[in-house]
């Protein structure tokens, strides 16, 4: 299988090294990253480090190497830079021992100014930098993605309410491909397993990081899978193996490719969202001129804009038949190729992550969400 290490891990090597650097110890062309809850080490390649600022600061720099030709961090180039905060001998309030920041090029939460960085990012960079801090200080780090912002411009990222740059979310040490055969094999693996487990026989399909991410602060109380774009094959896959109900949840952007028959929805194999809205308002009967106005659309999210000014419950009826029409293209591709029964459901969040629709399936589901 094609594989390479997430985002987390090269952060993670680049500051360990600016912070040994920050403190004397001598600078190796590697780092051996720790992985939460694992007991292997990581080989991190690093490309220089050096003092700045009268040595009170310390810089970091290393590449990404995702191992993934259609991944938008292969070879990203990351900036870290590390630098001390004597704590008070007075101070009785706990502080957070690593400060993380949001340079240029990272991204961050627009509601809240908040670096966007996962759960997992937080927990590596902690494993492999507390041991060098030295006792009284915190360390304050600093990201820096050079080319982050222009990027970020090729992503969802605005999507999903974040700004200025890429964000740091991945969730596991390694990276595999979501258009590669080898991805699809996997997710059969951990749906295989799942059901090995007092499965009740509904499972979640979560499309992406964002997804999983959004499913998770929900606190979703059913088995989650997070899948790539490998939708319709994993979906034959579960009704083979006797799944009862399947609820699909993920971003509009995404989803709406299955109601056009897309089922595998990576972007360089298939696009089509906006012929498919096009298609949608045409059943709806929307006036003419709305229709010539989302045929020349760039997005999905410009299109659900323009028709939320025109008709807000109009839009809201058309979003509701996606998620219908979703559910049903599902079951006759599943069906395509095995005889089933089983149960899709669609739920769908917005641009600003808000779970907003739901098939006539999915709607029995939605209470899990909220």
């Amino acid at each position: 299988m094609k594989k390479g290490f997430s985002l987390p891990l090269w952060v993670a090597g680049a500051a360990r090294s600016a912070l040994k650097k920050l403190v004397g110890l001598p600078f190796n062309n590697y780092e051996l990253i720790k992985i939460p809850n694992e007991t292997k080490e990581i080989k991190i390649e690093i490309h220089s480090v050096g003092l700045l600022k009268d040595n009170s600061h310390a810089l970091g720099i290393t590449f990404a190497k995702s191992g993934l030709d259609l991944d938008i961090t292969q070879n990203l180039e990351i900036w870290t830079i590390a630098s001390l905060e004597k704590i008070p001998l007075n101070n009785s309030v706990q502080t957070i021992p690593i400060n993380i920041i949001a340079g240029p090029g990272v991204g961050i939460k627009k509601e809240t100014s908040e670096i966007c960085i996962s759960d997992f990012a937080k927990e590596v960079i902690n494993k492999n930098l507390l041991d060098i801090i030295p006792e009284g200080f915190n360390l304050k780090l600093k990201i820096i993605f050079p080319n982050g912002e222009f990027l970020a411009e090729r992503t969802s990222n605005k999507s999903f309410g974040i700004v200025d740059g890429l964000s740091i979310i991945g969730t596991s040490a390694e990276t595999y491909s979501s258009a590669s055969p080898d991805q699809l094999e996997e997710a059969k693996a951990n749906l295989a397993k799942l059901i090995q487990n007092n499965f009740k026989g509904k499972v979640v399909f979560v499309i992406g990081e964002n997804g999983l991410n959004l499913a998770k602060t929900h606190n979703v109380d059913l088995p989650i899978i997070k899948i790539g774009n490998w939708i319709g094959p994993l979906l034959v896959d579960a009704a083979i193996k006797k799944v009862k109900t399947v609820i699909l949840f993920g971003y509009h952007g995404k989803l709406i490719k299955l109601a056009g028959g897309i089922f595998h929805t990576h972007n360089h194999l298939a696009d089509a969202r906006i012929e498919i809205l096009v298609y949608l308002a045409v059943q709806e009967k929307l006036p003419l001129e709305i229709i010539v106005k989302l045929s020349e659309l760039n997005t999905l999210e410009d299109g659900l804009l323009l028709l939320e000014r025109f008709n807000k419950s109009l839009a809201d009826k058309l979003f509701e038949n996606l998620s219908n029409t979703i559910e049903k293209r599902s079951f006759a591709y599943v069906n395509r190729y095995v005889k089933t029964d089983m149960e899709i459901a669609s739920i769908i969040f917005d641009r600003k992550r808000e779970i907003r629709w739901a098939g006539n399936y999915g709607n029995n589901y939605f209470s899990y969400f909220k």
